[in-house]
C-alpha cells in the first residue's frame, strides 16, 4: 500500500506539472493580454507606458522563460496575485472553493444516495412499468440542458412561487443566531443544489442499473438464489458489492469535475464557487487565477480517481493496488 500511495503521488506530481505548463502555454498564447486592457481602460496610456508595464510584469520575455520563473515561486509557496482582485490567488480561491465544495458536495450525496437505491430497484424489476418510468426520468435529467433546467426552477419557486430565493449567498444579519443564518444559508443553496442534483442523478441511476443487470445475469447470483437466499440478501449481499465498483469510477470522477464544471450552475444562481471564479479568471487574462483554479480542479480529479481505486479494494477483496502486497 505505502509503495502504491508513493507511486500515486509522484504521477500526481508529474501530471499536475505537465497541466501547469499547458496551461500556462494555453492562456498565454490567448489573444491579448492584460496590459492590452489596461491600454482599453486608459486612452492616456502610451506605447512606452505599455512596454515598461511589460517589461515590469515579465510579459515580454518568451513563454517559457515566464513559466519557468512562475514554477520557481510557485515550488517556494508564492502562486501570485490576482489581477482581477489585486488579492493574492490563494486568499481569493479559499473562499470561492469551499462554496463550491459546499454546493457540489451536498449535489453529490443527495443525487447518489437517491440513484444507487433507483437503479437497483430498476435492475430489481426490469421492463416493468416502474422500470420504464424511471427510464424515461433518467433520460430526461441526461437531456435537459442545465441553464435551462435553472431557469425553469428559478422561474417556478423564485417567480411564481416565491418560495425559495433566485440566487446569490445569504449574508450572515448582525445579531442574528447561527441557527437563523443556517437556514438562510440553505434556502439559497435549495435551488442550485436542487439542479446539480437532476443533472447528476439520471447518469448515476442509468450506471447503477447497468451494472446490475449485468452482475444478476452472473452464475453465481443464479447459484445463490438456487441455493434458497432470498431476494434481499442476492440484491445488497452478493450483486451490490460488485456492481458498485465499475460505478465508483463515475462516481469519484464526476465528484472531481464539479469543482470547475459547475459553471453554468453557479453564473446562473449567482453563486460565488470555483467554476465561475476559472472562467471569469480567463476572460479577464487573470493569468495566476485561471492557472491556480485549474490546477486545483486537475487536483480533485486526481484524487477522486485515487479515491475510486482505494474503494476497489475495499469492495472487491480480490483487487490489489498493482504488485504491493504490504
Amino acid at each position: 500500500m505505502t509503495r502504491y500511495l508513493a507511486a500515486r503521488a509522484v504521477g500526481m506530481l508529474v501530471t499536475l506539472t505537465l497541466m501547469s505548463f499547458v496551461v500556462y502555454v494555453l492562456i498565454g498564447l490567448m489573444p491579448g493580454d492584460p496590459i492590452d486592457m489596461m491600454i482599453a481602460g486608459d486612452p492616456k496610456m502610451t506605447s512606452a507606458d505599455a512596454a515598461r508595464l511589460r517589461a515590469l510584469y515579465g510579459l515580454d520575455k518568451p513563454l517559457v522563460e515566464r513559466y519557468l520563473a512562475w514554477a520557481l515561486q510557485a515550488v517556494q509557496g508564492n502562486f501570485g496575485y490576482s489581477r482581477s482582485f489585486g488579492q493574492p490567488v490563494l486568499t481569493v480561491l479559499g473562499p470561492r472553493l469551499l462554496n463550491t465544495l459546499t454546493l457540489a458536495g451536498l449535489a453529490f450525496v443527495l443525487s447518489a444516495g437517491i440513484a444507487l437505491p433507483l437503479g437497483i430497484w430498476a435492475a430489481a424489476h426490469p421492463r416493468s412499468r416502474a422500470d420504464y418510468l424511471i427510464n424515461l426520468f433518467c433520460f430526461a435529467g441526461i437531456s435537459a440542458p442545465p441553464f435551462w433546467l435553472a431557469l425553469l426552477l428559478i422561474t417556478l419557486f423564485a417567480v411564481f412561487l416565491g418560495w425559495l430565493p433566485a440566487g446569490g449567498m445569504a449574508d450572515p444579519r448582525p445579531g442574528s443566531s447561527w441557527i437563523a443564518g443556517l437556514g438562510q444559508q440553505l434556502r439559497h443553496l435549495a435551488l442550485p443544489v436542487l439542479t446539480l442534483t437532476l443533472v447528476q442523478l439520471g447518469t448515476y441511476t442509468r450506471f447503477m442499473r447497468g451494472a446490475m443487470i449485468e452482475v444478476l445475469r452472473q452464475d453465481y447470483v443464479r447459484t445463490a438464489r438456487a441455493k434458497g437466499a432470498s431476494e434481499r440478501r442476492v440484491m445488497w449481499g452478493h450483486a451490490f458489492a460488485n456492481a458498485l465498483a465499475p460505478v465508483l469510477t463515475i462516481l469519484a470522477l464526476s465528484f472531481g469535475g464539479l469543482l470547475s464544471g459547475a459553471v453554468i450552475t453557479e453564473t446562473m444562481f449567482a453563486w460565488p464557487g470555483m467554476g465561475k471564479a476559472i472562467y471569469q479568471a480567463i476572460l479577464d487574462n487573470d493569468y495566476n487565477l485561471a492557472l491556480i483554479g485549474l490546477l486545483v480542479a486537475t487536483f480533485a480529479t486526481i484524487v477522486g480517481n485515487l479515491l475510486a481505486d482505494l474503494a476497489y479494494v475495499w469492495v472487491d477483496p480480490r483487487v490489489s493496488l498493482g504488485n504491493d502486497r504490504s
